[in-house]
């Protein structure tokens, strides 16, 4: 698995080829993609133990605002586990229902308040996931980025130091390490 793991994400530059019509009835190939990219982030970065309510709290993986995956993580994530914990999905249409969650991926219906949510999320332990123009510069931690059809990876070192997760140099060095502006 590990080794999968480390061939898909060693080609993170991921074409988005199109699919037969009879397969596009769920999310497009890109969002497929990019629910792949969710679940594996979780084997790549690593929480402070008090990212989690206890030693059998589940790995949750968030969804803010409009969900673009339809089933497709439900699916990816049945009965699987990251490091013993049982993976868990939830769907937030408010920020301030958002509990104890490991990976949130931030939806483009979120754009409007992307500054507040993300500050509101300060000094918290979640990987913050979005794929809006920005995101990495307004304190996101990965943006997914499509260019020439392909996806590629934003992530921003130093949000993701001050959410206190360390993520391997594996995924660091197939992504664009940006430093925010400001900073």
């Amino acid at each position: 698995m590990m080794r999968t793991v480390a061939l898909a994400l060693s080609g993170f530059l991921i074409a988005l080829a199109p699919e037969p019509a009879s397969a596009q009835s769920g999310p497009s190939r890109e969002y497929q993609i990019k629910a792949a990219f969710l679940f594996h982030f979780a084997q790549f970065v690593s929480w402070p133990p008090d990212a989690f309510s206890d030693e059998r709290a589940p790995f949750v993986v968030g969804v803010l605002g409009d969900d673009p995956f339809g089933e497709t993580l439900d699916r990816m994530v049945a009965g699987e586990k990251i490091a013993q914990r049982e993976l868990k999905i939830e769907r937030y249409g408010d920020p301030a229902a958002i509990g104890i969650c490991q990976i949130l991926f931030v939806s483009r219906s979120e754009l409007d308040r992307l500054d507040s949510i993300l500050e509101a999320l300060a000094g918290r332990h979640i990987l913050t996931v979005g794929e809006m123009d920005g995101f990495t510069d307004r304190s996101g931690i990965i943006r997914f980025v499509v260019d020439d059809d392909k996806i590629q990876l934003e992530i921003n070192a130093v949000a993701a130091t001050e959410a206190k997760l360390t993520i391997s140099s594996k995924l660091l060095r197939l992504a664009q390490v940006v430093q925010p502006v400001g900073r």
